[in-house]
C-alpha cells in the first residue's frame, strides 16, 4: 500500500474519531506529497525516498517549532506540535538506536578509510544513503564529527 493510500485511510479514521489534531497533521502530509508531485510535472507517483524525505522534513519542522515554543515557555503551543510530529512519525520506518547508527558509521569510516574531518562529506554522504529515513541527520552528523575529530 502506498504512503498516499495509508494517509487517506488514516484521514478517514481521524475524521470519524473527530481528531482534529491528527487530521491537521495528515492533511499537511497529503499537501506536501501533492506539492512534490506537481513540482515534478505530470509524474503520478513520487519515489519512496522522496516520500521519506518529505515525512522527515515535516517531523523536523514540528519538533523545531515545539523547541522554540518551549524555550519561550509556551507549552500550550508546543504540545500540539509534538503530537503532530508523533502522528507523522508513525508513517516513517522504525528509527535506529544511537548505538546502531554509530556501528554503521564505524563501518562506513572503515570502508572509506576516513581519518580526519576533511573526509566528513564522504562519510556523511554514504551514511545518509545507508540510513535513509532510519536516522536523523543531526544524530548522524554528531556521531561522524565525534569519530573523525
Amino acid at each position: 500500500m502506498s504512503l498516499e493510500t495509508k494517509i487517506m485511510e488514516a484521514m478517514k479514521v481521524a475524521m470519524k474519531d473527530k481528531d482534529t489534531l491528527a487530521l491537521q497533521a495528515l492533511r499537511s502530509v497529503k499537501s506536501a506529497i501533492l506539492l512534490a508531485q506537481t513540482e515534478t510535472g505530470a509524474k503520478a507517483e513520487i519515489s519512496k525516498d522522496e516520500e521519506l524525505k518529505i515525512l522527515q522534513k515535516l517531523v523536523k519542522q514540528r519538533k523545531d517549532s515545539a523547541a522554540i515554543y518551549l524555550e519561550q515557555g509556551r507549552t500550550d503551543l508546543a504540545n500540539p506540535e509534538m503530537t503532530e510530529a508523533s502522528i507523522i512519525e508513525q508513517f516513517l520506518p522504525a528509527q535506529l538506536a544511537e548505538h546502531e547508527v554509530a556501528a554503521i558509521i564505524e563501518g562506513v569510516i572503515a570502508e572509506i578509510g576516513a581519518s580526519s574531518m576533511a573526509d566528513m562529506g564522504k562519510v556523511m554522504g554514504l551514511a545518509n544513503q545507508r540510513m535513509a529515513g532510519k536516522a536523523d541527520g543531526k544524530t548522524i552528523s554528531g556521531i561522524v564529527k565525534s569519530r573523525l575529530s
